[in-house]
């Protein structure tokens, strides 16, 4: 597994060794020890999937205080636009995002630590998202930041009409300069 820093500290693309023959392939998707080598000590203690269709945008969404989560997140199916929102007051790139295709093909996988919103667009027919947690989800501590503030720069690659995403997602999100953050 090859581990790459993005340029906001602590976000990181995961490129698997991918080894193929006439069967199709394998590769080892996370390994402990090499993670805590590259990364550091997560413990993570639960698996989510999602599965959505084209044009269904998840997020950005985060945990406050205690409840913040690390995430590992992958592609089983299809291809997503991911998104990491930093949103930590004292780092050099608050307000910052990293965006990184994530797909079947390429299966690359994406390390977003404590401290950021998380999203994502589907851009294939459908899309089947999987990811590890290192926290509980606590509904009482769930914010999200809308897709569309200007201030954080996010170029979504389709048509706004053609996103889809939950009513809560509009309703319950902030602008980030009213964001509750870490």
């Amino acid at each position: 597994m090859e581990y790459r820093e993005t340029y906001i500290k602590g976000v990181y693309i995961l490129e698997p060794r991918i080894f193929y023959d006439t069967r199709g392939y394998f590769f080892e998707s996370w390994r402990k020890s090499d993670f805590e080598k590259h990364i550091g000590k997560i413990d993570f203690i639960q698996d989510n999937e999602s599965k959505s269709s084209y044009g269904v945008l998840r997020g950005l969404h985060y945990q406050k205080g205690e409840f913040s989560q690390a995430k590992l997140v992958r592609v089983i199916k299809g291809r997503v636009l991911d998104v990491a929102v930093d949103l930590r007051r004292e780092s050099p790139t608050f307000g910052k995002h990293v965006m990184v295709e994530l797909s079947e093909e390429n299966k690359l996988q994406f390390f977003i630590p404590r401290g950021f919103a998380h999203g994502f667009l589907v851009l294939s027919e459908e899309a089947v998202f999987t990811y590890k947690v290192d926290n509980v989800y606590s509904p009482e501590n769930e914010a999200s930041i809308l897709y569309n503030d200007a201030e954080l720069g996010i170029e979504w690659p389709i048509d706004v009409c053609d996103i889809k995403t939950s009513e809560k997602d509009i309703k319950k999100a902030c602008l980030l300069k009213d964001a509750d953050v870490f």
